[in-house]
């Protein structure tokens, strides 16, 4: 009885039962008023006014001896003397009378002796059941009205996300560890470093003691930092599953809302439930939503809803005692863009990040999402893993699903090798449209373009390594070039320059071989234009303005104006502009020493409309300088159906 007692929570009267009991008030005096006037008279003055046909009608009420009589309005002020009557009313005179016979010989006579024609109508009496309801009705209304908002608004009557008075409630969906599905850290493939983090976060809550005997303290939060589709959701959802804690998941856009205040209310409410279960876990997804950086824009006011929910974010984080056992995981995309009280120590301590996979851990990645697909044995995981570079978790999973996809569509019993090349080419290239119409003219001009990407790829030393050429439609492309890029954590002033002047081939090739450009170029441009600024701008490689950097990577930004003067400017645009015509005037020199093999190659390209290396290579014979993936992409090849990454595009 004692613990029950306890449960048991006092009433505490707030606020909204005044403005419950106005609106009580309000209603009943709303429902129960009569828009009419009366007034009671004498049963002389009555029998007088009725024989002066002074009434509309008459109502007769037999157990009260009582009539009701509607006035005429040409005889109100007659019979209201000097009572003003509004508009809209009804006024009507209340006469006791000494019974419903007297009255009825009375009214016969008037009738037959003064011509009367008032209608006269009698009525037994009330109800009694129907009098109570309309005497009590609007009462017990407005009360269970008012008993049924108190509890919405209190919460008790468990509102869900429609419910306009829960707005200010924290939308999180709770996780514990009585759920079926879990998601463990052996779902995880690669992301070793970052999965090694996490697991450590794991342990500090399932042993705080081991951590703290020797004076250390739990880390409060950690942020996941990395590039869509890498996994960071995934390892959220794998603590989940391996911690023996409750585990709070939403979304920043979940604290978001058109009312003024519901977003710090949301916080404050997620915060006040974690503290309920600790030791917990709260995950907020895609937290840039609510966390960017305060103040960026000084013309505009501050003080908005995003930035009051930041700065409760910021005050309910760094209120937890130092062992509290809560600890926030976030996600984002942009690290950058956050605002720096976010980041400080005792808010977040630790960024984790989750980086793009390499060779190995796409090989495990590879072999997660083939273990349910139906395959043969031409399929090898180091050979799609190698076929992939830059492809995040989500974008190799893309691949499997529309190998199986594309093996389902051919009737195929198994996904074969070619499946996965198809499937690589769909996501990186777009769909084949072969049925799209080009002239003879402009499938030369294609044919042209893409022979000088492949040309100037295959003779440049530091160029990425042909794959394939095709001048098959896909996608908003006319065709395009497959490549294999090197893994390589740093790029040299000559590995750049190699592939502006490899991407600027198909313009270069167009104007010696064809005599005229074309507009297939501009995504060439494009690249080149945007990687020559970088050289200058970011790099720090031009011979006149070497070593220097015009890039915040603090985030902070340079404000309204460039970190640089009007003159620098000028001299950007001219370092710029003398990258792009110094590699472009090589492209054309290197194609006017090899025309015979590209014209060759442009020859071939026009009649199979898909080449591919080996073809290349019949040509202008074997690359002097093959690099490793080159090596091993040569062993692996087989029908000529190899294929990859980084087209460039017409």
């Amino acid at each position: 009885m004692a613990n029950q007692n306890k449960n048991i929570k006092p009433f505490r009267p707030n606020v909204y039962w005044i403005y419950g009991g106005i609106l009580l008030i309000l209603g009943y005096l709303a429902l129960t008023s009569n828009n009419s006037v009366s007034k009671k008279m004498g049963w002389t003055e009555f029998q007088e006014l009725v024989q002066t046909n002074a009434f509309e009608k008459l109502l007769v009420h037999n157990r009260k001896n009582l009539v009701e009589a509607t006035v005429k309005p040409k005889r109100y002020a007659e019979v209201f003397k000097s009572e003003t009557i509004k508009p809209g009313t009804t006024p009507k005179v209340i006469v006791n009378i000494p019974s419903a016979d007297k009255f009825s010989d009375f009214y016969d006579k008037v009738v037959k002796e003064q011509q009367v024609t008032t209608p006269v109508s009698y009525e037994e009496g009330d109800d009694m059941f129907w009098n109570l309801i309309y005497s009590i009705g609007p009462i017990a209304f407005f009360i269970i009205l008012m008993f049924f908002i108190m509890r919405r608004m209190s919460g008790s009557a468990g509102g869900g996300p429609g419910n306009v008075f829960s707005v200010g409630k924290s939308r999180a969906q709770l996780f514990d560890k009585d759920n079926d599905k879990k998601v463990t850290f052996k779902d995880v493939a690669g992301l070793a470093e970052a999965k090694q983090e996490v697991e450590e976060i794991v342990a500090f809550l399932k042993n705080p003691a081991k951590y703290t005997e020797l004076g250390g303290k739990i880390p409060k939060g950690a942020l996941l930092v990395g590039p869509p589709g890498t996994g960071k959701t995934l390892l959220a959802k794998a603590v989940a599953g391996e911690a023996d804690v409750p585990f709070f998941s939403l979304s920043g856009s979940d604290f978001v809302e058109m009312f003024v205040g519901v977003g710090a209310s949301r916080v404050r409410d997620l915060f006040r439930q974690a503290k309920e279960k600790a030791p917990c876990i709260v995950f907020i997804d895609e937290i840039d939503a609510v966390g960017r950086a305060r103040g960026r824009n000084a013309n505009f006011n501050n003080n908005d809803e995003r930035e009051n929910t930041l700065n409760q974010l910021l005050t309910e984080m760094d209120g937890f005692g130092s062992n509290s056992g809560v600890i926030i995981l976030a996600a984002t995309n942009r690290a950058d863009v956050l605002d720096k009280a976010l980041l400080r120590a005792g808010r977040f301590d630790r960024q984790i990040h989750v980086e793009l996979p390499d060779l190995n851990e796409r090989k495990e990645i590879f072999k997660v999402h083939l273990a349910p697909i139906k395959k043969d044995e031409s399929v090898d995981t180091e050979f799609l893993a190698r076929q992939t570079p830059g492809f995040s978790g989500a974008d190799i999973a893309n691949v499997c699903n529309e190998a199986a996809l594309i093996a389902a569509r051919n009737n195929k019993l198994a996904v074969q090798k070619e499946d996965f090349m198809s499937a690589v080419d769909r996501i990186i290239g777009g769909l084949e449209k072969r049925s799209k119409i080009t002239t003879s003219e402009e499938k030369r001009s294609i044919a042209n373009h893409e022979a000088g990407h492949a040309t100037l790829s295959w003779l440049l030393q530091y160029a990425n390594p042909l794959v394939k050429v095709t001048i098959v439609p896909r996608g908003k492309a006319l065709g395009a070039a497959w490549y294999l890029p090197e893994e390589r954590q740093i790029t040299t002033r000559e590995q750049l320059l190699d592939e502006m002047c490899a991407m600027l081939g198909g313009r270069a090739a167009e104007e010696l071989f064809i005599g005229k450009i074309s507009t297939g170029a501009s995504n060439d441009l494009e690249r080149v234009t945007k990687q020559a600024y970088a050289m200058v701008v970011f790099f720090g490689m031009s011979d006149r303005l070497p070593n220097l950097n015009y890039y915040d990577s603090s985030g902070q930004d340079w404000g309204f104006t460039k970190p640089y003067s009007e003159e620098t400017a000028k001299l950007i645009d001219t370092e710029v502009q003398r990258f792009v015509n110094e590699q472009y005037e090589r492209a054309k020199a290197i194609l006017t020493e090899n025309a015979a093999g590209h014209n060759r190659l442009a020859a071939v390209l026009t009649e199979q409309e898909v080449i591919y290396a080996e073809d290349v290579e019949q040509i202008f014979g074997k690359r002097p300088w093959a690099s490793r993936s080159e090596e091993i992409l040569n062993d692996e090849r087989d029908d000529s159906n190899d294929q990859l990454a980084s087209p460039i595009d017409l």
